[in-house]
This record gives C-alpha cells, structure tokens and sequence, in this order.
C-alpha cells in the first residue's frame, strides 16, 4: 500500500526528529534517523548515537525484524555503503527485503564509486531522494559543510546590547544578557567540536570555555594568540581538554616552550597584521575539527567577517543601550555604503526572557 504525500513527510520528519537525539554525540559522524514503515504504520525505529556504533538503519530494520520485508525505509541522510567501524548499511538494507527507500539528504563523502543510492537502484529497490530535504540539510550542517570543504563549520556567537554592544568603555560586559540566555549558549557549546576565542579575551575575562553538560567528545579551545602571551594558569587549562593556540612568528621564542607543555602550538601566517582564518580552518580541519564556535572578542569576530569564515550567527540581545562610548561588538568593515553590507538570512528568532536571539546565515 502506497504512502499519501502527507504521511510520507510525516514519516520522515520522524526519522529526523530522532536522528536530533544525537546532537552533540556523534561527531564527527553525522546525525541520523530512520523509520521503517509497513502498511502505513511504523514497525521499526533508530537513531545514531556514537561514533562506532550501530547505525540508525541498522537498529530500525533490527527492531522492525521480519515486517522490514516489503516494507518502506524513511532515512534523513543517505545509506553508507562502504565498510567503516561498521559494516555498510545498504547491505543491511538488500538483506531485509525492504521495498522503497526515501531519503531526505545525499551524503556528499567520497568512498571510491560506491555510492548508496546507486548501491539500492542496483539491486531492484526503489529510491527517492528529497522528501525534507532543507529540513534535514539545517540539522546536519556541520557535518555536509566539512564533508564538502574539510574545514569546520563557523558559527559566530556575540552578545550585545540593544545598540550592538559588548561591554562598557572600561570592558565591562557581566551581564549583558541573563541566566536564561546564557544556558542557550551552554547548549550550544554542547554542539560543537570546538570554541574559538581572541587572546584578549583571554587576558581581560579568563574563561574557562567549559562546557556544562558531559560529552563524549571533549570540547576543544582554541586561542588566536599572534605573540603567545596566553598565561600559563588560565582557566582555560584547568580541564582535560585539549588546547590549541594559533600564533605567527613575531611571538617570543621562550614564550613557546613553556605553553608548548599545556597547549599545541600551531605557526600560521598572518594578513595585514592578523592570523591568516583560511590556514587557521585549514589546519582545523586536517584535526579532524567538524564545527568550530567563535566566541570573542570583537577583533577577531570582525577578522572573521571579513574573511567570510563565518557561516552563521547566533547574536544574543539584552534589553540594554550603553551608547558609543561602549565597546562595539563588530569593529569596522570597511563598508562605506549600505549596499556594500551583506545581506543575512534570518532564519529564526527566540525570545529567552528579557534577551532574544537572532539566527542568521550569510547570502540571504
């Protein structure tokens, strides 16, 4: 019996709602969900969960057991098929009989020519790709932007005041926005696989750039510290995490043994008197780093807008106006008309009472 239109969305939306349950857990692999679907209703469900663990078609057509024969697979990102820390999934797929296939999003990845879709054709079972497609590409990404371009995903995260503020004259910014707020970006820590700061951040707040929730995957900090004037006793060494700082050759060479002993140092060069963000994503990407979340200070936010390294922001609002005496959140562009500014998608809004969050990517 065939799906009507509407249920097949309302199946896939299923498949993508559990492969959520895997945020923060699975990197560097993606998220995934699956459902399995016989006469209209679901026999089989999973979602990926660990990197080397089972995968979600693996643990739905597991759980739906002997209805998978002749039965639909709804799945939001497409099949591997190619033997990693397990074995390919459309093997699993062929073997249980399924009849239809739907998949929400193709796995841009490069295993020689075995791809799955084509793997599925091959073998007599009907594919087809798209259903939910934009909704499942916003949920995985990080992972589609790293498999496309081996650089991390970029989020710029700020908080500013009402006139795009981050801290008063004297560097005042505690606090700008509120508890409720603040946990927003708590979670969204939990995300990535890596927080990115300015060493003047460093020097004038001394995060600790910890993470709240436990991850399976330590979170790693990276500093963009051009003379390595990092202290060795911040915070910020004060967890198993790994750190990494950037910096160039102007820094002081006995400044690079000591805080070679807490952090790996990294030599990159510079444009125009800063750290050069192209070998800074390069050099990211070859550690395996699939999502990077710049947090400060204002000088490498601009740095990075100007680079265009950036491929979304989270901007946090708190209902205050400091004025132009306080310290701007975006330094200069070198933007002199209004049609020289690019232009943003916003994608959403969210209120966290009395702030708001703004989402937004570039290109809109």
């Amino acid at each position: 019996m065939k799906d009507p239109k509407h249920q097949q969305e309302r199946f896939m939306k299923r498949a993508i709602a559990l492969a959520g349950r895997g945020i923060g857990r699975v990197n560097p692999n993606p998220m995934v969900g699956a459902v399995v679907v016989r006469h209209g209703k679901i026999v089989g469900q999973g979602y990926h969960l660990y990197q080397g663990r089972d995968h979600a078609e693996v643990i739905a057509l597991e759980r739906a057991g002997s209805q998978a024969k002749g039965a639909t697979l709804y799945v939001s990102l497409e099949p591997c098929a190619h033997d990693g820390r397990t074995p390919p999934c459309v093997d699993r797929i062929v073997q249980a009989g399924i009849r239809k296939v739907f998949v929400a999003v193709r796995d841009p990845q490069r295993h020689g020519h075995r791809k799955g879709l084509s793997v599925l054709q091959r073998k007599g079972i009907e594919v087809e790709l798209g259903l939910c497609g934009e909704v499942a590409t916003r949920q995985n990404e990080k992972f589609l932007h790293f498999a496309r371009t081996n650089r991390p995903f970029v989020l710029l995260k700020l908080a500013l005041t009402l006139d795009g503020r981050i801290a008063t004259a004297n560097g005042d910014a505690r606090w700008i926005t509120q508890a409720s707020a603040r946990k927003q970006v708590h979670r969204l820590r939990y995300e990535y696989d890596a927080i990115l700061v300015g060493i003047e951040t460093v020097l004038e707040d001394d995060p600790s750039l910890d993470v709240r929730w436990t991850r399976r995957n330590p979170i790693t900090k990276v500093i963009l510290d051009s003379r390595l004037r990092t202290p060795g006793e911040a915070k910020l060494f004060r967890s198993f995490d790994r750190v990494i700082i950037f910096y160039d050759r102007r820094a002081a060479k006995k400044r690079v043994v000591p805080l070679a002993k807490k952090a790996e140092l990294i030599e990159v060069t510079h444009q125009n008197g800063l750290l050069d963000w192209k070998e800074i994503l390069d050099q990211l990407g070859r550690l395996k780093i699939t999502s990077l979340m710049i947090e400060g200070g204002a000088q490498v936010a601009t740095s990075a807008l100007r680079a265009k390294a950036v491929q979304k922001i989270n901007f946090f609002y708190g209902p205050q106006i400091i004025g132009s005496g306080g310290r701007p959140g975006i330094e200069d562009l070198g933007i002199d008309r209004v049609k020289q500014a690019g232009k943003w998608e916003i994608h959403r809004t969210r209120l966290f009472p009395p702030d708001f969050m703004v989402e937004g990517y570039p290109g809109g």
